[in-house]
């Protein structure tokens, strides 16, 4: 029996694309049992795979943030003896505890800090889905479709419950969601477009809003402004009820942000918007009834991996060239498609 840890201690969106890959590793493997290092945002996530064993939780801000700490946490783990170790995640600190952990072998990309550790390096191809990357490091075969993987999570019965009570208290039977924050300014399509949007959408559908805690503020801004016709879930529902949720409407607009992945987990169309940053990093929505739009005529995008708090050149083109008319025009073409 294989004993086997995967790495990843990234965002919550990063941890979405990991799934497909402890799918197909569990089909590689199928007496392996399979633990997942993870930050607590993204515990919910792992624990709901059907194919997760355990979540172990690391806590690289505070209690295990200086290396004595990290290196006692390691010696903890390395008392599990993982025989296999597999680390999406490319840091330093996720390099570190595969090196205390001394796994038979253990699997790291070539573009991973303190990459010697490894006993076995995988290419990782910029021009691929991150979700291929993944597979790439397990040695999973794939051709140009089967990688498009839907990640697998169980939602518990108490998290379908309150999703219909939420639904039952909702007037109307048609639903488009709208994710419109992010952690990073450049990411967010500007909320005036936003609000064009749904001033034409609500004509035929009731709009859910969904973020996090920290854009409740964004989210409540704009349902506050059209009444009935938008409904704010932002803060109010976890990351199963707020997949839950998405199961119920026709389809998702997003940033660049974790909403397009957990859309993927939902099973739905996603239309992903990038402003600064582009789909050429490999975190697009990438099922066949989902798409993106992107301004590329720039030479100043991408102007950073992750997006940026200000546009570098205070333009922000390429939030401002994606209009609305661009955005709507690509909406009723993917709903067009599912009727």
């Amino acid at each position: 029996m294989e004993k086997i840890l995967i790495i990843q201690t990234a965002f919550i969106g990063d941890a979405i694309l990991t799934l497909p890959m402890i799918q197909k590793l569990k089909d590689l493997y199928p007496k392996s049992i399979i633990d997942v290092l993870a930050i607590s945002s993204t515990r919910e996530i792992f624990s709901a795979s059907p194919f997760v064993n355990e979540v172990i939780i690391v806590d690289k801000h505070k209690k295990h943030k200086s290396y004595i700490s990290l290196l006692k946490f390691s010696k903890g783990l390395k008392a599990k003896n993982y025989s296999r170790v597999y680390s999406p995640h490319r840091s330093f600190r996720s390099a570190l505890i595969v090196f205390n952990l001394k796994a038979k072998e253990s699997y790291g990309f070539s573009t991973s800090a303190f990459k010697n550790v490894y006993k076995n390096l995988i290419f990782y191809s910029n021009a691929n889905h991150e979700i291929q990357r993944n597979l790439d490091l397990i040695g999973y075969k794939y051709d140009d479709n089967s990688w498009r993987i839907q990640p697998e999570v169980e939602i518990p019965q108490r998290v379908e419950q309150k999703v219909k009570e939420f639904y039952s208290n909702v007037s109307g039977s048609e639903f488009i969601a709208i994710a419109p924050g992010s952690i990073w300014n450049t990411k967010k399509y500007p909320i005036y477009y936003y609000e064009e949007l749904i001033k034409i959408l609500k004509e035929k559908f009731i709009i859910i809003l969904i973020g996090s805690e920290n854009e409740k503020e964004i989210c409540n801004e704009i349902a506050f402004k059209f009444g009935n016709d938008v409904i704010s879930t932002a803060g109010k529902f976890s990351l199963l009820e707020s997949i839950e949720i998405l199961k119920k409407t026709k389809m998702l607009v997003s940033n660049d942000s974790a909403p397009t992945h957990l859309g993927m987990c939902a099973g739905i169309p996603v239309l992903t918007l990038f402003c600064s940053t582009i789909p050429g990093f490999g975190f697009y929505p990438y099922s066949e009834k989902s798409s993106y739009l992107s301004y590329d005529d720039i030479p100043c995008k991408p102007c950073g991996l992750h997006g940026r708090k200000k546009c570098p050149i205070k333009t922000f083109a390429c939030g401002l060239e994606l209009t609305p008319k661009i955005v709507i025009t690509k909406i009723e073409e993917m709903l067009n498609a599912c009727d």
